[in-house]
C-alpha cells in the first residue's frame, strides 16, 4: 500500500494518463489522416493521367477495381465495406461487446484506406473522410489499449470526431457531428475528450498541410430575401434528392427478395455491373468540365475541383450533378470502402447549379452553396454538421441564416422520404445481437 504522501501524486498521475492516450491518440491520427489526403489525391491525379492519354481504359479498368476490392472486403475484410461511420457509430453502441473489435481494429482500418486509395484509381465516385472517421477511432482505440486506458463510447466517439476535423480541416464541424451523428445520446462529461482530440488533430493538420481552405474562400453574396428565396428552393430539391438516395441506400441492404434480392445474392456480378455504370457515365462526360478532357471526367472521383469551380462562379456542365449523383450512388451500392462526404457535397454543388438558372448570374456560387449544403444534409440529415462544415469549408460567414434555412428544409423533406437516418440504417448491419460473441455479421 503506498504510502499516505505519494497517494496524490499516484492519482493526478492516473488522472492525466486518460489525457494522455487522448493527447497521443489525436496526434496520430492527424498525421494518417495527412498521409490519407495525400494519397487520395495522388491514386485521383494518376486516374485522371491514365483517362488522359486512354479515354476509354476505365471501360476495362472500373469494373475491374470494383470486383476485386469487393470480393477481397467480402471474403477478407467485412467490417471495411462502405463509408466507415456506421461502424463507429456501431462500435459506439457497444465498446465493450466481443463483436465490436474487427470494426476497430487497426487491421481493418488499414484495409479501409488501402480500399478506398484503390477505388479512387478506379475513378469510382467516393470520398476519404468516412474511412477516415472509422481509420480515427480505430487508431485512437489502439493507443488507448496500448497505454493500458479503458476504452468506452467517449473514446471511440472522439477519435471519430477528430478524424472529421482532420480530413476537412473543419474542428468544429467534427465537435458538431459528434453530437449529431456519432453519439445518439451525447453526454456532457464527454465534451471535453472530444474537443481535446478534435484540437489536436486540428493543429496537427495545420501544421502540416497549412492554415487552407478547404473548398476556398467565398466572395459572393447575395441579398437576403433572394437567398432565403433561394435557401427554400435548394432545401426542398436537395430534400427530395438526398432522401432518394439515402432510402435506395439503406433499403438496398435489407430487401432479401424479388430482382434486389437476386442481384444482392451475387454481389461480385453486381459490383462488375455498377463498376460499368460507373465507367460509362464518366467516359461519357469526358471532356465536358472546366478542364476540357484534362479534367478527367465529371463524374469520377470526389468531385473536388469541379465543386469549387462552381463555389467560385465558374461554370460547368448541367450535367455534373445528375452524372456525380448516379456515380456516387453506384459506387455506394457496390458496398466497396469508401465515404459519400465529399461526393454528397459536390452532387450537392450541382443541384445548386439548376436551382441557380433561376437567379442572376452573380448569384451562382452562392447558390451552388446552397445547393450543397441542401443535398448533404438531406442525405446525412444532420443540418447543424452540414451548415458548419460548409461555413469553415468555405470561410463564409455572411450567409449563414439561408444556409440554416436549407439545411432545416431539406432535412424536414428528406424525412419524408427516408424517415430513418442513412448513417443509423447502414450501422444495423454491423450491430452485434444481444449474447453474439462472434464477429460482425456478413456484408450482404
Amino acid at each position: 500500500m503506498p504510502a499516505p504522501r505519494l497517494e496524490k501524486p499516484l492519482a493526478a498521475a492516473r488522472n492525466l494518463q486518460p489525457r494522455m492516450a487522448a493527447l497521443g491518440g489525436a496526434l496520430a491520427l492527424g498525421l494518417a489522416a495527412i498521409f490519407f489526403a495525400r494519397a487520395g489525391e495522388a491514386a485521383q491525379a494518376l486516374f485522371t493521367r491514365l483517362v488522359t492519354a486512354y479515354p476509354l481504359a476505365p471501360i476495362v479498368l472500373t469494373p475491374a477495381i470494383f470486383v476485386g476490392v469487393t470480393w477481397l472486403t467480402r471474403h477478407r475484410w467485412p467490417a471495411a465495406r462502405g463509408s466507415g461511420i456506421p461502424q463507429v457509430m456501431a462500435a459506439a453502441e457497444a465498446p465493450h461487446h466481443p463483436a465490436m473489435a474487427p470494426l476497430l481494429s487497426l487491421r481493418t482500418a488499414l484495409a479501409k484506406v488501402a480500399g478506398t486509395l484503390a477505388m479512387l484509381l478506379g475513378g469510382a465516385s467516393v470520398g476519404r473522410e468516412g474511412p477516415t472517421v472509422q481509420l480515427s477511432a480505430a487508431i485512437m482505440v489502439a493507443v488507448h489499449r496500448w497505454l493500458r486506458v479503458p476504452i468506452g463510447a467517449g473514446v471511440i466517439i472522439a477519435g471519430g470526431a477528430a478524424g472529421v476535423a482532420a480530413a476537412f480541416n473543419t474542428p468544429l464541424a467534427g465537435v458538431a457531428f459528434a453530437i449529431e451523428e456519432l453519439a445518439s445520446a451525447f453526454e456532457q462529461r464527454l465534451a471535453l475528450l472530444v474537443m481535446l482530440a478534435v484540437m489536436t488533430a486540428g493543429l496537427v493538420s495545420l501544421g502540416l498541410a497549412g492554415d487552407y481552405v478547404y473548398f476556398g474562400a467565398m466572395s459572393q453574396h447575395v441579398p437576403i430575401v433572394p437567398a432565403l428565396i433561394a435557401a427554400l428552393g435548394a432545401g426542398v430539391a436537395g430534400g427530395l434528392a438526398g432522401g432518394l438516395f439515402a432510402r435506395v441506400l439503406s433499403r438496398f441492404g435489407t430487401i432479401d427478395h424479388g430482382w434486389i434480392g437476386a442481384l444482392r445474392a451475387r454481389p461480385v456480378a453486381l459490383a462488375a455491373g455498377l463498376g460499368l455504370i460507373v465507367a460509362v457515365v464518366g467516359v461519357a462526360t469526358q471532356g465536358l468540365g472546366p478542364g476540357g478532357p484534362a479534367s478527367g471526367g465529371l463524374a469520377w472521383g470526389t468531385g473536388y475541383g469541379t465543386t469549387r469551380g462552381l463555389l467560385s462562379g465558374a461554370d460547368t456542365s448541367l450535367w455534373f450533378g445528375p452524372a456525380k449523383f448516379v456515380t456516387s450512388l453506384a459506387t455506394a451500392l457496390s458496398g466497396a470502402p469508401g465515404g459519400i462526404f465529399a461526393p454528397s457535397l459536390s452532387v450537392g454543388a450541382g443541384l445548386g447549379q439548376w436551382v441557380g438558372l433561376l437567379f442572376p448570374p452573380e448569384y451562382s456560387g452562392a447558390v451552388a452553396m446552397l445547393g450543397m449544403i441542401a443535398y448533404f444534409a438531406g442525405v446525412t440529415r444532420a443540418p447543424l454538421t452540414a451548415v458548419i462544415i460548409v461555413m469553415e469549408m468555405t470561410a463564409d460567414r455572411a450567409m449563414i441564416l439561408p444556409l440554416f434555412a436549407a439545411a432545416l428544409v431539406a432535412d424536414q423533406v428528406s424525412a419524408q422520404v427516408c424517415p430513418e437516418k442513412l448513417y443509423h440504417a447502414l450501422s444495423h448491419a454491423f450491430r452485434a445481437p444481444a449474447g453474439d460473441a462472434g464477429s460482425p455479421q456478413k456484408a450482404h
